[in-house]
């Protein structure tokens, strides 16, 4: 009898232990659209910003810098956005603009990505999607047009230092160049290029000038989407940067202020999701390239609040891993302002960082805090107030053994030119033991990442450098359920 009931016990601890593993495995969802890229049917988008996260200026013949490749495929390319709807620019009507805002060349593309948006738009379950990002932006900031505010207030113009310009017009948008997505021999392909040298012409690649490209291709039923990046710098253009995002597919996406469009159909809450892609990195983009493996982005208030638009109190929040070797820890027992005020390891243990027998100072390239923050630890270094549209703060990670338990690489040259790999990063889990600021006695902000994205920001390069990479098989996984947008 006695062995009787312990085969009864042995075989309901089993059923309990499948069911739960069943529940387990139910609650491992995707929070984006298309998880890992495998829908033929692609949703693709195109921004461009200047310095400051806005337009600015349209680039002549080009429309507002906005544009979108979507279709449906089922043996054909059924597109769902035509070339009018690409090059629509300021002083031109679409449904849904504000009629406030068609002169107006920062809202009109705010209002552009919507409209492109609600063509490209997929309906599913618990919120409706609609593209995968590709953001470009312009590193050149002309600090006498007073077009960027200084940590969300208006700041009038100031003399020229430290950011590069070669003059008035320094802070334009580019050419913009597509080649519609087709079917040719068993294979979906398309591409968006073009250069923020203006005298430059689409389809080309010149010495001397600026270039960016990406190349997105698939064959039919098979594997993942590969998106193929390049880009390349100019002595008119040290410093750009190229991601493929996934945002928002509504609210405020990491260092926007406005209601942006993308591919999270549910928002992914620290510690609470994994991410999956492939990266191959064929070129670097030289010693300025940092190169993100991951950049996530989200915004807060110092009193832990959600943002609601008041640029003069919203901070946006960043995390980067960077994994080019040549990228030096600029945090030193001796560059203590360089550093978050403590580590968190895996166990939730503080390490602080004038503890210099055990804190990690090669593991961070730099911190910075928000320049609007009241009771910031000294020393300390603030970032840069004109970047974004409000604060901002920064916390850059470099390979090191301590990021190991979390999949991220642990020695310099892991994932880098010749070391193609798949990850599985819990970026919940260690996002949630980073260190951002809050304001004393506030609660604890919720970590919810509104902006998931992989690609480079050459960082004002000495002379012409050239990055080059491919992306595929992107997901963002849930440990657990998360919050539905």
């Amino acid at each position: 009898m006695e062995k009787q009931l312990h085969a009864v016990f042995v075989l309901v601890g089993v059923l309990v232990f499948a069911v739960s593993g069943n529940a387990t495995a139910k609650k491992n969802v995707s929070a984006v659209g298309d998880p890992g890229m495998r829908r033929d049917g692609l949703r693709v988008a195109f921004e461009a910003w200047n310095f400051c996260n806005e337009v600015g200026q349209e680039a002549p013949h080009m429309g507002s810098p906005r544009a979108a490749d979507c279709f449906d495929f089922s043996n054909t390319v059924k597109h769902k956005v035509t070339e009018h709807d690409n090059r629509l620019g300021v002083g031109e009507s679409f449904p849904g603009l504000n009629p406030g805002d068609i002169n107006n060349t920062d809202l009109y593309a705010v209002e552009k990505e919507r409209y492109l948006g609600s063509l490209c738009e997929v309906k599913d379950t618990p919120s409706p999607w609609q593209f995968w990002m590709i953001m470009l932006k312009n590193g050149n900031y002309d600090t006498r047009s007073g077009l960027c505010p200084e940590n969300g207030k208006k700041a009038p113009p100031f003399k020229p230092g430290r950011f590069p310009c070669f003059g008035p017009g320094c802070m334009n948008q580019p050419i913009l160049c597509h080649q519609w997505t087709q079917l040719k021999n068993g294979t979906l392909q398309g591409s968006f290029s073009g250069s923020y040298d203006l005298d430059s012409n689409c389809g080309d690649e010149h010495d001397g000038l600026s270039y960016y490209e990406v190349i997105w291709e698939k064959k039919v039923n098979v594997g993942s989407w590969v998106f193929k990046h390049k880009l390349k710098t100019s002595k008119k253009y040290p410093w750009l940067m190229l991601y493929l995002r996934a945002d928002a597919t509504k609210g405020f996406s990491g260092g926007y202020h406005y209601d942006t469009r993308g591919m999270l159909k549910i928002l992914p809450e620290s510690p609470n999701f994994k991410v999956k892609l492939s990266l191959d990195i064929k070129q670097g983009g030289g010693p300025k390239s940092q190169f993100y493996l991951l950049d996530i982005g989200s915004c807060w208030k110092n009193n832990g609040a959600a943002c609601d638009g008041d640029v003069v109190t919203d901070v946006t929040r960043y995390s980067e891993m960077i994994i080019n070797p040549d990228t030096q820890a600029w945090c030193s027992p001796k560059g203590l302002r360089n550093c978050p005020p403590y580590h968190i390891t895996p166990d939730d243990r503080k390490i602080y960082r004038n503890d210099t027998a055990n804190f990690p100072y090669s593991a961070y390239h730099y911190y910075c805090a928000p320049g609007n923050a009241q009771y910031l630890q000294q020393p300390v270094d603030t970032c840069d107030p004109y970047s974004n549209p409000q604060a901002q703060e920064i916390v850059q990670l470099l390979p090191h053994p301590i990021w190991g338990e979390y999949g991220y690489p642990t020695k310099k040259g892991d994932g880098w030119v010749g070391d193609s790999r798949t990850w599985e990063l819990d970026v919940g889990g260690l996002a949630s033991r980073l260190y951002f600021y809050q304001d004393p006695g506030t609660p604890p902000a919720k970590r919810i990442w509104t902006s998931i994205d992989t690609g480079t920001e050459i960082f004002v390069s000495d002379q012409d450098e050239v990055a080059e990479w491919t992306i595929s098989d992107f997901d963002v996984i849930l440990k657990q359920p998360n919050q539905a947008i």
